[in-house]
């Protein structure tokens, strides 16, 4: 099982890349769009990825939630490689393990917020009573309970993606992958955003990785990275149990 270098010691990582490569061919010419990161996730850990727009950070969340396929590495859940799954049960894992985060919260206009936060689990044949119950209590969680019947249209920006979140978080994934959660927001929102996240991160257990321009809401996570050119470095060491 691979180990997770971060806070927590030599805890197993619950999400974990190995040298992982992307290439993409431009006619006769390959670019290289990652090359040879790696890097790992434990329980509860917070990891922000900075970096250029072009640099690889989009791709990188692709191919940790088996959005994408890797040219070369091996992306790992717990001691297993995600790399052979069928395109049937990659997304069976990702409803069950990770939750998605993005820039844009992606809503389905016409559903009410619960039936937006309900939408994974009915997806995998969960009860509507039940899956309502869970997206009620998420709603509570962040904050959002009394808005619970209104749909997209009707709340604000910071409400959306307070959804968005809550639907991350309804299957009770081990792992979050947010890209770039607070970029469409005004710097007060923004703030209300990153303490959500960081605050469902730490008390819920939940693995944290995201991609942000914001440098600000990357230095308030455990740790911090940057993609340049592909290439994965922390920004910092992480500290030793």
């Amino acid at each position: 099982m691979l180990e997770c270098t971060g806070d927590h010691g030599d805890a197993p990582a619950v999400l974990a890349c190995s040298s992982i490569t992307k290439s993409y061919f431009q006619g006769p010419e390959q670019l290289c769009v990652l090359n040879a990161v790696t890097l790992s996730l434990c329980a509860a850990d917070s990891l922000a990825i900075v970096g250029t727009s072009g640099s690889g950070k989009t791709t990188l969340l692709h191919l940790l939630a088996g959005l994408d396929t890797v040219s070369a590495g091996d992306v790992c859940w717990g001691n297993q490689s995600i790399n052979g799954l069928s395109a049937q049960a990659l997304g069976q894992w990702r409803n069950r393990h990770i939750g998605f985060v993005y820039q844009f919260h992606h809503l389905m206009p016409e559903f009410a917020a619960w039936e937006n936060v309900a939408l994974p689990l009915l997806l995998r044949g969960e009860g509507v009573r039940s899956s309502r119950q869970a997206a009620l209590e998420l709603l509570h969680r962040v904050g959002l309970a009394e808005r619970a019947r209104h749909k997209p249209a009707e709340l604000s920006g910071g409400e959306r993606q307070r959804v968005a979140i809550a639907r991350a978080l309804v299957t009770k994934p081990a792992c979050v992958l947010a890209d770039e959660p607070t970029g469409n927001l005004d710097m007060t929102t923004s703030t209300a955003i990153q303490d959500l996240l960081l605050e469902l991160n730490a008390t819920l257990g939940v693995a944290l990785l995201l991609v942000t321009h914001d440098p600000v809401f990357a230095a308030r996570c455990q740790r911090r990275g940057r993609l340049s050119r592909g290439c994965f470095a922390f920004e910092e060491e992480p500290t030793a149990a």
